[in-house]
């Protein structure tokens, strides 16, 4: 199997320094010390209310990161007209509510095809790579393809929180399905270094996003250190063959 790709979310980095105001820690550098680390990208996700990445930290990514950026972003004219100014590697469009204390279930992509439509192709006009956040379900996959989106993220946050074999088998079986529509799979949301493996192992999975968990074991280890062990964790469940 192919190495999986690491893209590593700086958000909280910045929900710490928003707590407190002021300029610490740096979300920017933490993307500096995570691309040294290994990472092979950085997500950032700017929400509607600020509370933790702000425009002024995409600037600065744009101008200063050296990876592939992802900027995840709600199905809003305001954030399709940041996302058109800066061009981003890639947008991923995910669900968000401005209560939730993190996104909470993946977008309708199959309800919300005709909203949808006119971002996605706005996006891809302007060369930005689009992917959809959604739950691994063979009806999303679908609407993803249909969409013509070139990728899907599964929401792993059912798998994170339960652990059991029927949340695996449904992340499996959409991963097929949708790697068979001609899609290419990412997947993330509440992975661990102790339950990363058995995702890792979905051979039809190109990428891994992955955030509050790397900034939480930062607090003990430190951010690089944090990052290679989940590098580590997701080698150990998929060993690269090729």
């Amino acid at each position: 199997m192919k190495r999986l790709r690491l893209g590593v979310n700086i958000d909280h980095v910045a929900t710490i320094r928003n707590a407190r105001g002021g300029l610490h820690p740096d979300p920017v550098r933490a993307a500096a010390i995570a691309t040294e680390a290994g990472a092979d990208g950085v997500t950032a996700h700017l929400r509607e209310d600020r509370r933790h990445i702000t425009d002024g930290d995409i600037d600065r990514l744009m101008a200063e990161l050296t990876l592939p950026l992802n900027l995840e972003m709600a199905a809003t004219m305001e954030m399709l007209d940041i996302a058109l100014v800066h061009r981003p590697h890639a947008a991923c469009i995910v669900p968000e509510r401005r209560e939730e204390r993190t996104t909470e279930g993946g977008l309708d992509a199959a309800g919300q095809h005709n909203s949808l439509t006119p971002f996605v192709g706005r996006l891809r006009e302007a060369g930005i790579r689009v992917s959809l956040f959604v739950a691994p379900d063979r009806r999303q996959m679908e609407a993803a393809a249909r969409l013509g989106v070139p990728v899907v993220e599964l929401h792993t946050g059912p798998y994170a929180h339960d652990a059991g074999e029927r949340e695996l088998d449904r992340l499996r079986d959409a991963a097929e399905y949708g790697a068979g529509l001609g899609l290419e799979i990412h997947a993330g949301h509440g992975l661990t270094f102790d339950n990363v493996g058995l995702v890792a192992a979905i051979p039809q999975l190109a990428e891994l996003n992955i955030g509050h968990f790397i900034i939480g074991e930062a607090v003990f280890i430190g951010l690089g250190p944090a990052v290679r062990a989940m590098r580590a964790a997701m080698d150990a469940g998929r060993p690269v063959t090729g």
